[in-house]
């Protein structure tokens, strides 16, 4: 089908044409673009849509975290479930309905607010300049990097700020009790003294000779478990402003402009260093006391004047400033505006040579007496100095903006010249990649590997990829990434015969008997005991807490502490699965270890916490009780699902 449409596009074209127009008389664009809502959209709360788009980036967001907190050990089929992919669109739902009520009481944040969370941004505020000030082209480049501007942004942290202000409100009204913290954490702290008996699966495997019959038989009923899966051997491209980026060399002339207008970014502004002495005499002082503090300024000038080396000593005995009098009067390095005696002072010392000293500088502050002791003069990088970073710079709005130019044609040749990549790494210099993947994300590859993208693997696994051998489309796996790939191999997934697995099959069956026949026994050991109330063969006793369960596996752990501490000794029984079985003899009930003031502080918060939060979703809940949500379809686009 997809081959008829590229061998006759002119002739589809056409036939659009004829039934698109049309229909818009009757309908209207509105109405034409109502047909296809329902595969568009997952949900909708009070009229507000969920887009299918969005419930997408979402739920690859959530496995990208995944994968990255994983590494190795992450399961691509564990982790995409219906029951997962339901919980994320109930959490999108979540969001809306507090976004909606967030609206309905006119919440917002205030300019301030978003200016202190921009700032506390790591990212952003890696982007100071030594002044203070924010390096605003390279922050509208970054923002540029993810499709925003700084206004979309802004309003983007306001929205975040405004919906958190009633789960906020709710957190920080929770307040456990003293007396409830204590008594959750004497039990999270009380022991239980145990013996364990145990029934290992592997002491049984000696004892088990499967027959070919049951080999044959567990072989017929798990089949896929023993299957090789299906692999596709690709070539691939890959366009990002990264990848661009290598292709991009600017010119000598292109460096040298972006150097001259941003030659500030460069220049680091002179300092000096300089000591004073200060007769404090306020604003506010009546004449009286700021002719006394004049007349004192003035003695000490004139000695200052007749020992100019010992400025430090004259400074130590004379000068009222806390902060540098015990320092000789030394105020360190400064530019201009930041010592708090303002342009007065300023005018005065930034005139001064090295070892001059001023005479009576007055300010807010009193009077003062300076000695310049160095001086920095301001400077500017050469532009030889900087050239790396500034190519580094520009190849990545280069890139950047290649990118956002280019995506769209990069899309169309992938589709448009569908037997070859080729065509469009000529066009836009991309390297031609080959691998091999299966249906599934390999746990080898990085996390953010785009060759890991569920998106990129079912259109490599798809049948107009495998059979008809045409080009993917350009699959966009996020963070500015576009990726299309061509089969030149596939390998279909195929179950061995028995034969060639027997051995595995063996081992597989063997393990099951075995857990079995230690469960078995295990079974009836407690049965006896239950009775004779024995502690023979069980283990020397152990003191287990919640907190601390000595190696005993967390169901029976949980076991354990079921028992009826009123009728001890008790014994329990606990299936292992594979593991086999094991019986616990539960003897005492123990106080645990005495909480200091500190821990119990901390479970104390660590309970409000808990608290707070089922609060907030007791009221995310009624909030959606009340709203009206309507789903249009399942998470994966098929089966429709019943309205709220």
């Amino acid at each position: 089908m997809l081959d008829f449409f590229r061998n006759h596009k002119r002739l589809m074209m056409f036939m659009l044409i004829l039934v698109i127009v049309p229909g818009l008389g009757f309908v209207g664009i509105q109405g034409f673009r109502g047909f296809f809502d329902e595969s568009a959209n997952v949900a909708s709360v009070n009229g507000h849509k969920i887009t299918r788009v969005e419930y997408d980036n979402a739920m690859r967001q959530q496995l990208d975290r995944a994968r990255q907190v994983l590494g190795a050990q992450f399961d691509m089929k564990s982790f995409d479930t219906p029951e997962r992919r339901r919980d994320m669109l109930d959490g999108l739902i979540q969001e809306r309905v507090l976004a909606d009520e967030t609206q309905r009481l006119h919440l917002t944040a205030s300019d301030d607010a978003v200016r202190r969370t921009l700032m506390s941004d790591p990212v952003i505020s890696s982007l100071k300049n030594p002044d203070g000030t924010i390096d605003v082209d390279r922050y509208k480049q970054l923002l540029a990097m993810q499709g925003m501007t700084p206004e979309q942004y802004d309003e983007r942290v306001r929205y975040g700020l405004a919906t958190q202000q009633l789960p906020a409100a709710i957190q920080s009204s929770a307040f456990t009790s003293k007396t409830l913290a204590q008594r959750l954490t004497d039990l999270a702290e009380q022991q239980r003294e145990v013996q364990g008996l145990a029934f290992h699966a592997r002491d049984y495997a000696s004892k088990v000779q499967p027959t070919d019959a049951q080999l044959q038989a567990y072989y017929d009923a798990h089949r896929e478990a023993f299957a090789t899966p299906e692999t596709a051997t690709i070539q691939y491209v890959v366009m990002s402003p990264a990848v661009l980026a290598a292709a991009v060399q600017p010119s000598d002339a292109d460096v040298k402009k972006y150097y001259d207008d941003n030659v500030a970014h460069y220049r680091t502004e002179g300092e000096v260093r300089a000591s004073h002495i200060l007769i404090v005499a306020p604003k506010d002082a009546s004449a009286a006391d700021k002719a006394k503090a004049k007349q004192k300024a003035d003695e000490v000038l004139a000695q200052v004047k007749a020992h100019p080396d010992q400025f430090a000593q004259i400074a130590q005995q004379n000068s009222q400033d806390p902060g540098s009098a015990s320092k000789g009067g030394d105020l360190g390095y400064f530019g201009p505006g930041m010592i708090a005696g303002g342009k007065a002072f300023d005018d005065a010392v930034f005139k001064l040579k090295k070892d001059e000293i001023s005479g009576i500088v007055q300010t807010d502050f009193g009077y003062h007496i300076v000695k310049m002791t160095d001086v920095k003069p301001a400077v500017t990088k050469p532009l030889d100095e900087v050239k790396d970073s500034i190519i580094k710079d520009l190849k990545t709005q280069q890139a950047t903006r290649a990118f956002a130019d280019d995506s769209e044609g990069f899309t169309s040749i992938v589709y448009e010249q569908a037997k070859s990549l080729q065509p469009a790494a000529d066009k836009y210099k991309l390297q031609i990649q080959t691998a091999t993947v299966t249906s599934q994300p390999d746990a080898k590859l990085p996390p953010d590997s785009p060759l890991n993208n569920a998106k990129f693997l079912a259109a490599v696994f798809s049948s107009d990829a495998t059979k008809s051998r045409n080009n993917t489309q350009a699959i966009d796996v996020g963070g500015n990434t576009l990726i299309a790939a061509h089969v030149i191999d596939y390998k279909a997934a195929t179950v061995p015969a028995l034969d060639v697995v027997k051995d595995a099959v063996r081992q597989k069956v063997v393990a099951q008997q075995s857990a079995e026949m230690a469960r078995k026994d295990g079974v009836a050991k407690l049965a006896d005991l239950q009775k004779s109330k024995s502690t023979e063969g069980f283990s020397s006793a152990l003191k287990v807490s919640r907190n601390d369960a000595q190696g005993v596996p967390l169901a029976a752990l949980s076991a354990i502490y079921k028992t009826d501490a009123q009728k001890l000794p008790a014994y329990v029984g606990v299936d292992l699965g594979d593991d086999g079985y094991a019986i616990y003899r539960v003897n005492a009930v123990l106080p645990g270890n005495a909480v200091d003031a500190q821990r119990l502080a901390a479970a104390q918060q660590q309970i409000a916490q808990v608290n707070a939060q089922s609060q907030v979703e007791a009221y995310v809940d009624a909030l959606r009780a009340r709203s009206k949500v309507k789903f249009f379809g399942a998470m994966d686009g098929s089966a429709q699902q019943p309205a709220e």
